[in-house]
């Protein structure tokens, strides 16, 4: 299973890649900050969105995060590893208090436009 869905990862995000819009992301997890910085914004059908960027891949060997709109205001999220394999991280609710941001019980993803 975990092949099956790293290869649909990247077979859509590579495409996706022509289409990044630059944007400043924040990744925590417990509380704890990951990442903070530069990436790329790749939007889907559906309000799903993909973040990248070589800062990301270099600190968390993290290729990409795929949040995948389920309903409005929830998402799951999975992530593909720069060294193989994706992990699901869950499922998300968007933060009502930062309209960029979906959260979980032990992560925080947000996206902003630059």
């Amino acid at each position: 299973m975990k092949k099956l869905i790293m290869a649909i990862l990247k077979s859509i995000a590579v495409p996706a890649m022509a289409q990044a819009k630059p944007a400043t992301c924040l990744l925590e997890e417990d509380g704890k900050t990951l990442y903070k910085g530069k990436c790329n914004f790749n939007a889907e059908k559906g309000g799903s969105f993909w973040l990248s960027h070589p800062n990301i891949e270099k600190e968390l060997d993290l290729e990409s995060i795929a949040v995948w709109i389920d309903y409005k205001d929830h998402a799951t999220v999975n992530v593909a590893k720069v060294s193989g394999g994706a992990i699901e991280w869950g499922k998300f609710v968007r933060s009502q208090k930062q309209k960029a941001c979906w959260v979980n019980d032990w992560y925080k993803i947000c996206a902003w436009a630059q």
